[in-house]
């Protein structure tokens, strides 16, 4: 088996040793005769993996006794709904800011529920930066303010956190999550996506402060109710069983690698290099968005035409790296280097393109 480099933006790469792991264990788990996907999910075996995953995120975050972690199926999705439907109250608003595509996703959702103020829109720019900090003016009587930390299609990423005083601060982290230490306090729910850093599709994952949980402001049915999942340790119905325990392998991984720490010094290595390729490239390689908020986890960049792209991204394919096409809403290229991501991959990314320059520049 030959294993190429995965550039894709989700679902995306995993640890190799997770993955044999899994397979190392997946038809007879520990011994007990049986798959973990088809273990009760109220017996021991289950019931270990699904405590220890929950005990990491606590761990590796570092988070305060009064945040819950809940386990969801759905995705990041299914909260851009749930988050309105259990925070804004009929009559009130919530602040946004619109930073690309994921963010759009959301503000169009929250908007069906109640009122929605958007404080700052990227539209016009085209989502070639995130805002200032000091460019908002949130309303303090909002019921929560929400952004999005990474832009995966934009390739932009929140590098300095806004504060938004006693308004609960809502967040997507799906695609920068376990990526770099956070400051958990300063937000009143971080929800996220599996697929990207933290393990297979089928999980969405949400981080909420206790008070948070009965807000309620209108009667839900049970799955959509904060509270329901909070009260049963997110094993109401059937969770999704499979993607938890790659999660806690992940997790395992992480902390074994350093924890965030380490996690966010490998992130800005992995991406100064490709930024630094495209520095180098006299302008044959082009970074659209503005240095000051460029992620670390989706790096985009245009060739100096369409078609030297499309020759781009058949070539580095055939050579062993996957999923650098730019999102099609977009075009160009992209290369989303999450955690699993090893340096190699990068290293050798970076002697492809400049050789490709070489021939075709």
């Amino acid at each position: 088996m030959s294993r190429i480099y995965n550039f894709s933006a989700g679902p995306a790469a995993l640890p190799l040793p997770v993955l044999e792991q899994a397979r190392d264990e997946f038809v007879d788990y520990k011994g007990t005769g049986m798959s973990l996907v088809e273990a009760s999910h109220r017996g021991k075996a289950y019931d270990q993996v699904h405590t220890e995953a929950m005990g990491l995120f606590k761990e590796l975050l570092g988070l305060p006794d009064n945040y819950k972690v809940l386990f969801l199926g759905g995705g990041a999705t299914l909260q851009f709904s749930m988050i309105p439907l259990n925070l804004l109250p009929e009559g009130g608003s919530c602040d946004f800011t619109l930073t690309g595509t994921w963010a759009k996703k959301a503000l169009a959702d929250a908007k069906l529920v109640g009122n929605v103020n958007v404080v700052w829109d990227g539209t016009e720019e085209k989502y070639v930066r995130m805002p200032d900090p000091s460019e908002l003016t949130l309303d303090p009587n909002a019921a929560y303010f929400h952004l999005t930390s990474n832009e995966t299609i934009a390739g932009i990423q929140w590098k300095e956190w806004p504060d938004s005083g006693a308004v609960p601060m809502v967040c997507d982290m799906s695609s920068d999550i376990m990526s770099r230490p956070i400051p958990v306090e300063k937000f009143g729910l971080i929800y996220a996506g599996a697929q990207k850093n933290l393990g297979p599709a089928g999980l969405g994952v949400v981080i909420i402060r206790e008070d948070l949980i009965d807000r309620n402001p209108r009667p839900l049915t049970a799955y959509l109710s904060y509270k329901t999942h909070a009260d049963s340790d997110s094993l109401y119905n059937t969770p999704p069983v499979f993607p938890i325990w790659m999660v806690k392998m992940v997790l395992e991984w992480v902390k074994a690698q350093g924890g965030l720490p380490a996690m966010e010094a490998l992130a800005e290595k992995r991406s100064g290099l490709l930024y630094g390729a495209m520095a180098d490239s006299g302008g044959y390689y082009r970074c659209p968005v503005q240095e000051a908020t460029r992620s670390t986890m989706n790096v985009v960049w245009r060739l100096p035409t369409e078609d030297l792209e499309k020759q781009f991204i058949a070539e580095a394919l055939a050579a062993g790296f996957s999923g650098l096409k730019g999102h099609r809403s977009v075009g160009g290229c992209r290369a989303s280097i999450y955690n699993a991501m090893p340096v190699e991959g990068i290293t050798s990314l970076v002697e492809f393109m400049k050789e490709f320059q070489r021939k075709n520049g």
